[in-house]
């Protein structure tokens, strides 16, 4: 059964740093591209960052840029989102997600992904 875990979440404050961590088991890991999305209360789920199967090849949105760095490790099959200079808007579950797709290809929308996590909340306190 394929079933991306994430781990990591927790409660900080503004300013701090979080890492999420997310171990895909039951898939040729090489096949996928991953990403993270996340969804705050009321509101719809949104693309945060994804890595291409390259991994060479990453892809970010506009309100994280500059602060989170996403990362594979072939070797573990897991994929990593270092997240800094947190702000309380960050709150949210974060989801990470696979998608099978070409080398380089970066997908960024929520429907082009068939697997994903159960989700790991993240608290940013002001």
């Amino acid at each position: 059964q394929v079933q991306p875990v994430e781990s990591g979440g927790g409660l900080v404050q503004a300013g701090g740093s979080l890492r999420l961590s997310c171990a895909a088991s039951g898939l040729t890991f090489e096949n996928y591209a991953m990403g993270w999305f996340r969804q705050a209360p009321g509101k719809e789920r949104e693309f945060v960052a994804a890595v291409a199967r390259s991994g060479g090849d990453t892809a970010y949105a506009d309100f994280v840029k500059g602060r989170f760095t996403i990362s594979r490790d072939s070797t573990q099959h897991t994929v990593t989102l270092e997240m800094n200079n947190l702000e309380p808007e960050d709150t949210a579950v974060y989801y990470c997600a696979a998608s099978q797709t070409a080398l380089f290809y970066i997908p960024m929308r929520a429907s082009s992904y068939a697997y994903w996590g159960q989700g790991t909340q993240v608290t940013v306190s002001s």
